[in-house]
């Protein structure tokens, strides 16, 4: 019988803790740096700021991109494979993007725009910069290991709509050969199961041979409400699973009813 594997459960919730307790020490590096950015010397002071935030980027970028490597080997081995495998780390962002995320987090106090919101954004970037560096490092490993067949998208029970949606695709197959039986067209492709967005803690559980992957009950959940309320109506699918999580999902988000 093929042991199973889902989007919730010991090894996703650990991958979610190592994620959320890098994160807040970059927290906490990041508000150090707030006093490298002055409102009243923006031309002179932003620079120097963006130099000393793409410095925490990579280098929490790489211990993500370590940690993920790791889960990667641990779940490998829960797995009962023997063949060792060698899991490559995903490099940092190009400088251009980093520079050109965080410039777009501090675009409106060139205006006289509120400094702490831009702080705030600003954070939320760095994180995604830095956590997507573990997650293209599961998404490698999977690629390139031979016995890894697919992965999945586990979101929290508090994620918003959109980490739910994707998190209720399932696994995702390298290809037709992996999928087997079980595929249909929601498994081909996956643009949408590895887009993250700005302060997303959603991480990768990778699926190996022999191992069945299913829905946690919550997922599963939020499968049926897209497929009863959502399903069917491009274009306008992510307002209607929005409302749909709104007025019948059993773990809504605060101040969603």
């Amino acid at each position: 019988m093929a042991a199973t594997v889902s989007d919730a459960g010991r090894v996703p919730d650990a991958q979610r803790r190592a994620q959320t307790a890098l994160v807040r020490l970059l927290l906490r590096d990041m508000r150090g740096l707030r006093r490298l950015l002055v409102a009243s010397r923006l031309q002179a002071s932003v620079p120097d700021w963006l130099a000393a935030v793409r410095s925490l980027v990579d280098q929490y970028g790489a211990a993500a991109a370590s940690l993920a490597a790791n889960a990667f080997e641990d779940q490998r081995d829960a797995a009962g494979i023997r063949r060792r495998a060698v899991v490559r780390t995903a490099g940092t962002p190009p400088e251009d993007k980093v520079e050109a995320s965080l410039r777009w987090a501090l675009k409106d106090i060139w205006d006289g725009g509120d400094l702490e919101a831009a702080h705030r954004k600003a954070e939320g970037v760095a994180q995604k910069l830095v956590l997507d560096q573990g997650r293209e490092t599961l998404r490698q490993a999977v690629r390139q290991d031979r016995e890894a067949v697919a992965y999945a998208r586990a979101a929290a029970l508090g994620a918003c709509a959109f980490c739910k949606l994707m998190a209720s695709r399932g696994a995702v197959y390298k290809n037709a050969g992996t999928a087997g039986r079980d595929a249909d067209e929601r498994f081909s492709g996956d643009a949408s199961v590895v887009k993250f967005h700005d302060n997303c803690h959603c991480t990768i559980v990778p699926v190996f041979r022999g191992q069945q992957f299913r829905l946690s009950p919550h997922a599963a959940e939020w499968d049926r409400l897209y497929r009863e309320y959502a399903q069917g109506h491009p274009g306008d699918q992510l307002r209607l699973f929005r409302r749909a999580l709104a007025e019948h999902d059993s773990n809504p988000l605060p101040g969603s009813h």
